[in-house]
């Protein structure tokens, strides 16, 4: 049987181990700030424009406080520009969307 995870195109063959990669290149970068992976991936979201608010789900009380704080986090724009770079979007691996799910966006 193929697990639910395993259907989506990021995590086939092949593109699982390369988007580990990427995600090495992000926890470098919030080891240096001492943030959480994370914290990181909100705080850039956030530094993208006030037009622009992060979701983030969580199931627990733990995780919902660091996501919080990940607000007090503040990115240069050359910190920006470092995170773009160590993830560019050209080597991300994978689909976001099977093709089923596609149908579906923008609808």
């Amino acid at each position: 049987m193929i697990s639910a995870r395993s259907a989506i195109r990021d995590f086939a063959a092949g593109n699982f181990d390369k988007n580990l990669a990427l995600v090495a290149r992000v926890r470098k970068i919030a080891e240096r700030k001492r943030v959480t992976p994370g914290q990181l991936a909100l705080a850039w979201v956030l530094a993208k424009g006030d037009d622009i608010v992060p979701i983030p789900g969580t199931k627990r009380r733990k995780y919902l406080e660091e996501n919080a704080a990940a607000a007090d986090v503040h990115l240069s724009a050359a910190e920006v520009a470092e995170l773009e770079a160590a993830v560019p979007e050209s080597e991300v691996a994978g689909e976001r969307y099977t093709a089923a799910s596609a149908k579906h966006i923008d609808r």
